[in-house]
Formats: C-alpha cells, sequence, structure tokens
C-alpha cells in the first residue's frame, strides 16, 4: 500500500492550517504558497475535507479554511480514510467489498488482516499534533 499525494498533502495541508489559524480563516493560496502544493489540487483536497467535516471554508474577502475540531482530536487515520478511500492492504478486507468467496480457506487472510490491524492502530494513535510537534 503507497499513500498518494492527496492523503500526503491533505495531512500537510491541516497542519499548516493548525500552525496558523488564530480563530481566523487561512486564505488557500496562503496554504499552497507555504506547502509548495498546486492551488488547484488543494482546493479538491480541501472541498473532501469539508464534506467529511473536519475543516470548514468561507469566501469572500475574509475567507479561506479553519480546522473544525482541535488538532489533537484530528486522527492521521480519519484524514488517509477519507482522502484514500480506506487503507486496506489488499481488497478481500474492505468492508466495502463483498468477501472473497476463498475466505474459509484462505491461507493469507489472517496476514493481510493482521496488517490492516497494525496500520489502523498505529495512524489512528496519531494526530496533527504529532505532525506539527517535529
Amino acid at each position: 500500500m503507497m499513500i498518494s499525494t492527496k492523503g500526503r498533502y491533505a495531512l500537510r495541508a491541516l497542519s499548516d492550517l493548525a500552525d496558523h489559524e488564530e480563530g481566523v480563516y487561512v486564505p488557500l493560496k496562503d496554504i499552497a504558497e507555504r506547502q509548495n502544493i498546486s492551488h488547484k489540487y488543494l482546493e479538491s483536497i480541501m472541498l473532501m475535507l469539508v464534506q467529511n467535516n473536519l475543516v470548514e471554508g468561507a469566501s469572500g474577502k475574509k475567507g479561506g479554511y479553519k480546522l473544525k475540531k482541535s488538532p489533537q482530536n484530528i486522527s492521521l487515520g480519519e484524514v488517509l480514510r477519507i482522502t484514500e478511500g480506506g487503507l486496506e492492504p489488499v481488497a478481500c478486507i474492505s468492508d466495502r467489498n463483498t468477501p472473497c468467496e476463498r475466505y474459509e480457506e484462505c491461507n493469507t487472510y489472517p496476514i493481510w488482516k493482521g496488517l490492516y490491524d497494525v496500520i489502523n492502530d498505529y495512524l489512528n494513535s496519531k494526530n496533527l499534533t504529532d505532525i506539527m510537534e517535529r
């Protein structure tokens, strides 16, 4: 499994918001410039984060984005599941798919399930504050 630029950029943008937010909206162009991310690409990522209630956006002269939760209440797992569509290393682990017809006799299923659990446990135990403290 490889995390895409969408997931990595979302974490960078959220960390940037947390670093620069002081009760006001942070303009998207400022985040894009500081993080060296395409404005248009970042806009699509922020839309996903707005739709999933991690950030709120406002238009106009004093518009931009701000976090809807405190950084310590935004887990990295939550962000990556939103942007990546899931963290499953193989399709048969996903809740979105019908179970594999070989599930009962599959010798590799426990390995993939264990890997999935480790990934989720680790990413759920980390939050935006952990990124900011680096």
